[in-house]
């Protein structure tokens, strides 16, 4: 009999994580060892335990679950990775592919969906929530026939890395200190993302990162 796949878990909410917990460790073949609160944390864990899958929420603290996924998926690439959140949204859906993760799972279906969703990563299978794959290829059709492309990034990802630190308040020193880069080059970045977005300050910043989901208003 081979031993469980062995779980990691990120959500910023420790009632959330119990739940999840509750519903994964009531299966034979599966077992959480290591719970994190947010998307840094997460990947500083994963580098630590030996863990099989990672499931991640996508709006934590310090680093997202879709930025987490893409260092994981850099870092560790044998990791499987499944994306769970409450957004039943389209470009989070591609962004989390794009980022690594083999399912997107919605929390309001955790209960139904979240152990096959496990059981299909951990196999390295792809995995859909139900209903979603209609309006997915309706969509992309529709898009196809007007001649659009998927969503871009309007940002690089290390942009959007210190767009989501300078949200919530972290001073250019602390930034450097938490991505291991000078506060000088923080402060050129931050420069690049005003000019390039338009905007004059670390306000109209966080009005967009609320907007673009890389923090909760």
């Amino acid at each position: 009999m081979t031993s469980p796949a062995r779980v990691l878990l990120a959500d910023d909410h420790a009632l959330v994580r119990q739940g999840v917990r509750l519903i994964l460790d009531g299966e034979p073949d599966l077992t959480v060892v290591a719970e994190a609160g947010d998307g840094a944390e997460a990947v500083e864990l994963a580098r630590a335990r030996d863990v099989d899958l990672a499931v991640l929420d996508i709006s934590m603290p310090r680093m997202t679950g879709l930025q987490a996924a893409r260092e994981l998926s850099r870092r560790l690439p044998g990791l499987r990775i499944l994306v769970l959140t409450m957004y039943d949204n389209e470009q989070y859906f591609f962004e989390a592919l794009k980022a690594g993760a083999s399912g997107y799972v919605l929390k309001s279906a955790a209960d139904r969906d979240l152990v096959g969703a496990c059981r299909a990563a951990v196999r390295d299978e792809p995995f859909v929530y139900p209903g979603a794959e209609r309006a997915l290829v309706r969509s992309y059709l529709e898009r196809l026939h007007r001649g659009d492309d998927l969503p871009t990034r309007a940002v690089t990802e290390r942009e959007e890395e210190i767009l989501k630190l300078v949200a919530e308040g972290h001073t250019s020193k602390e930034i450097g200190e938490l991505l291991f880069i000078s506060a000088k080059t923080v402060e050129r970045h931050r420069a690049n993302l005003l000019h390039k977005l338009g905007m004059r300050d670390r306000l109209e910043l966080t009005r967009y990162a609320i907007r673009a989901g890389l923090i909760e208003p």
